[in-house]
C-alpha cells in the first residue's frame, strides 16, 4: 500500500501536475506558494473551498426557486401542470430506464403483453412526458440562472473596469506568472467555480433531461479551464473570460422566462438583444481580444510553455463552437423573420437541457428541438459556457 501511494504521487507530480507543464521556464510552484510580503499569489489549493461553497450556492437556488421564482410563476400565471400518467407496468418500467426500445423488441414486448405495438410506444411517449420538467420549474430554472448570471456580470465588470488590462491587455502578461491576487479575482473564481459545481451535481438530483451526458462533460471542461487557469495564475485573462460569456447568458435566460411567460413580443425582442450580445461579446471581443492577447501578446511578452498550447487550443476550439452556435441563431433569427416569430432552438441548452428552451410560439407544426453541440448551450457557451 506504501509503494502504491508513493508510486501514485510520483505519477502525479511527474506528469499531472509537473511544473514543466503548467509553468514558463525557471517557473516553480514553491515560486507562487512563497509570494513577497503583502502579496497574494493564486494556490491551487484554494479551489477547494469551491465545493462547499457549491453547496451553498446550491441550498441558495432552492431557496430562490421557491420564495422568489415560484411566487413569480405564480404572478404571470405560469402553471406547474399534472403530466398525464402512464400505466403502471413493471416490464416496461425496467426497459424504459435502461434503454429505448428497437422495432424487435416492441415487437416481443406486443407478444409478451398481448399490447399493440402503437399502444407500446403511446406508453413510452407518455411515460417520457412525465418524466419531463414542467414550464414552471423550467421558468423558476432560467429566473435562477438570470438572476446569477445578472449579479456575477455586475460583479466582474464592475472589477474589470478598473484594472489596467481590460483596456490595455498587454497587461495581462507583464511579470507573469508572478502577478498579484486581488480579493476581487479570488472571489470572482471561486464563486464562477461553486456556481459550475453546483450545476454539475444538481444533474444528479434534478429530473435526468435527454442531453445528460453532454451537459455533464461541458460543466466538467468549464471547472477544468476555470481551475486550472487560477492554478496558474492566468486570472486576468480567465477573468475577461468569464465576463464576456456572462453578457450574452443573461439575454438568453430573459428571453426563456418571457417564453415560458407567454410574452412572445418580449421573448422576440429578447432573442434579438441575444444575438446581437452573443455576436459582440463571442465573435469580436473574444477573438479579437482575449484570444489575441493569449495566443500574441503572451507568446511576445511571456513566451510559450507547454500548457500555454494546451490552453490556447482549448480556447480556439470554443471559438469554432461559437461560430457553429451563432450560425445556429441566424437559422433561428431567419426563419422568425419569414414566421413572424422565434421558434425554438436547434442547440441544447447546457443548463436547461430541455427539448422546449428558447422562444417557441405555440404553433403544433414545429418540430425544432434544441440539439447541437456542448456548452452545448442552448445559445450559450453553459457552458457557457469558458
Amino acid at each position: 500500500t506504501g509503494t502504491s501511494l508513493v508510486y501514485l504521487s510520483l505519477i502525479w507530480y511527474t506528469w499531472i501536475w509537473s511544473e514543466r507543464f503548467w509553468l514558463p521556464e525557471n517557473v516553480t510552484w514553491a515560486d507562487l506558494e512563497h509570494p513577497p510580503p503583502g502579496v497574494e499569489y493564486p494556490r491551487l489549493w484554494d479551489m477547494l473551498y469551491a465545493f462547499p461553497l457549491a453547496a451553498v450556492v446550491y441550498f441558495l437556488r432552492l431557496l430562490f426557486e421557491r420564495l422568489v421564482a415560484k411566487p413569480c410563476a405564480h404572478i404571470l400565471q405560469i402553471q406547474a401542470g399534472v403530466p398525464r400518467q402512464a400505466q403502471p407496468n413493471a416490464i416496461l418500467e425496467r426497459l424504459y430506464q435502461s434503454k429505448s426500445p428497437d422495432e424487435k423488441q416492441l415487437e416481443g414486448l406486443s407478444k409478451q403483453l398481448d399490447w399493440d405495438v402503437r399502444k407500446i410506444q403511446r406508453w413510452f411517449r407518455v411515460r417520457r412526458n412525465q418524466d419531463r420538467p414542467s414550464t414552471q420549474k423550467k421558468f423558476c430554472e432560467s429566473m435562477w440562472r438570470f438572476t446569477f448570471y445578472l449579479a456575477i456580470f455586475i460583479y466582474g465588470i464592475n472589477h474589470l473596469w478598473s484594472t489596467s488590462w481590460m483596456w490595455d491587455t498587454r497587461e495581462c502578461w507583464q511579470n507573469y506568472p508572478f502577478q498579484p491576487l486581488s480579493p476581487e479575482q479570488h472571489s470572482y473564481y471561486l464563486v464562477e467555480l461553486a456556481f459550475y459545481w453546483s450545476l454539475m451535481f444538481s444533474q444528479f438530483i434534478d429530473i435526468k433531461r435527454k442531453d445528460f451526458m453532454i451537459m455533464l462533460v461541458h460543466h466538467l471542461a468549464t471547472i477544468l479551464l476555470i481551475t486550472f487557469s487560477y492554478g496558474n495564475n492566468m486570472i486576468r485573462a480567465g477573468s475577461m473570460v468569464m465576463c464576456v460569456h456572462d453578457a450574452s447568458d443573461i439575454f438568453l435566460e430573459a428571453a426563456k422566462m418571457a417564453n415560458y411567460a407567454k410574452y412572445q413580443r418580449l421573448c422576440d425582442g429578447l432573442f434579438v438583444l441575444f444575438s446581437i450580445s452573443f455576436f459582440i461579446c463571442r465573435l469580436v471581443i473574444f477573438p479579437f481580444w482575449i484570444i489575441h492577447s493569449v495566443l500574441v501578446e503572451s507568446w511576445e511578452i511571456a513566451g510559450p510553455y507547454r500548457a500555454w498550447w494546451l490552453l490556447n487550443g482549448l480556447l480556439l476550439v470554443l471559438q469554432c463552437l461559437h461560430i457553429i452556435w451563432f450560425y445556429l441563431i441566424m437559422g433561428i433569427a431567419i426563419k422568425a423573420i419569414f414566421r413572424g416569430k422565434v421558434v425554438k432552438d436547434n442547440r441544447s441548452d447546457v443548463e436547461s437541457s430541455s427539448e422546449e428552451e428558447i422562444c417557441s410560439s405555440t404553433d403544433p407544426s414545429r418540430n425544432q428541438t434544441l440539439k447541437g453541440s456542448s456548452r452545448t448551450s442552448n445559445l450559450n457557451g453553459e457552458a457557457h459556457d469558458h
